[in-house]
C-alpha cells in the first residue's frame, strides 16, 4: 500500500516524499513554489508489524492509551502515554501524543511548531496605502513597501492559497508614490525663483 501523496498547494502536483518532514522550505518539483511539508510520520510507515490496524494478541500486552484495541508502540516523551503507529508523532527527535503538541502549541513550548505566519503581501499594501493619507510619510514608507513585496515574494503566504496580487498592488502604489516624490523634486530644483 502506497501512501496518498500531498498536492502542491499552489499547481497541485503530487509531490515526492523525499520532500516530506525536512523542516525547511523546499521548491515544488513543477512550480518552484516554497513548501514545507509536515506529516504524521504513520503515514509513511509501510504496513506492518505495529501497523495501524493490528490489534494487541497477547494477553497484557500495552496498549495505546487513545486506541485501547492497538499495541502500543512506543511512549510519549512528554506524559509518557503508550501510542500505537497511529498517534505517534515524531518531532524533533521526540515521540509525542496529539495532547502534549496541543498543550505545547497553547502554552508556546513547541519552538518549530509553525502556528501563524507573517502575511508580507498583507503587510506590504498597508504600509503603500495608509501612509497616503497624510502624504509626507509615503517617502519613507514607500520605499519600505515596495522592499516589503519584492524582498518577501517567495515567502510561504497563508496556509489557505493565495494569490500574489496584495503584493502586486503594494509594488505599484510604492513606484508611484516614489515617481511622485521624485516630480516633486525635480519640479522643485528646476523652478526658477520669482523677483
Amino acid at each position: 500500500m502506497t501512501p496518498r501523496l500531498v498536492a502542491c498547494t499552489k499547481c497541485r502536483t503530487p509531490l515526492p516524499l523525499v520532500l516530506y518532514n525536512v523542516h525547511d522550505l523546499r521548491a515544488c518539483p513543477s512550480c518552484r513554489a516554497k513548501l514545507q511539508i509536515e506529516v504524521f510520520p504513520a503515514v509513511l510507515r509501510p504496513p506492518g508489524p505495529g501497523s495501524v490496524g493490528e490489534k494487541v494478541v497477547i494477553d497484557g500486552e500495552a496498549t495505546c492509551f487513545f486506541h485501547a484495541t492497538k499495541r502500543a508502540v512506543v511512549p510519549c516523551d512528554s506524559c509518557g502515554r503508550f501510542l500505537c503507529a497511529v498517534c505517534d508523532v515524531e518531532m524533533n527527535g521526540e515521540h509525542l501524543c496529539s495532547l502534549c503538541i496541543e498543550s505545547g502549541k497553547k502554552k508556546g513550548r513547541m519552538q518549530k511548531l509553525e502556528n501563524k505566519r507573517t502575511l508580507y503581501d498583507s503587510l506590504a499594501l498597508a504600509v503603500a496605502i495608509i501612509p497616503i493619507i497624510i502624504v509626507w510619510p509615503t517617502i519613507v514608507t514607500a520605499p519600505i513597501a515596495l522592499y516589503l513585496a519584492i524582498r518577501h515574494w517567495n515567502a510561504p503566504s497563508s496556509v489557505v492559497p493565495r494569490t500574489r496580487w496584495r503584493s502586486v498592488l503594494a509594488i505599484i502604489i510604492a513606484l508611484l508614490e516614489i515617481g511622485g516624490w521624485i516630480a516633486v523634486v525635480v519640479a522643485i530644483s528646476t523652478a526658477k525663483p520669482h523677483h
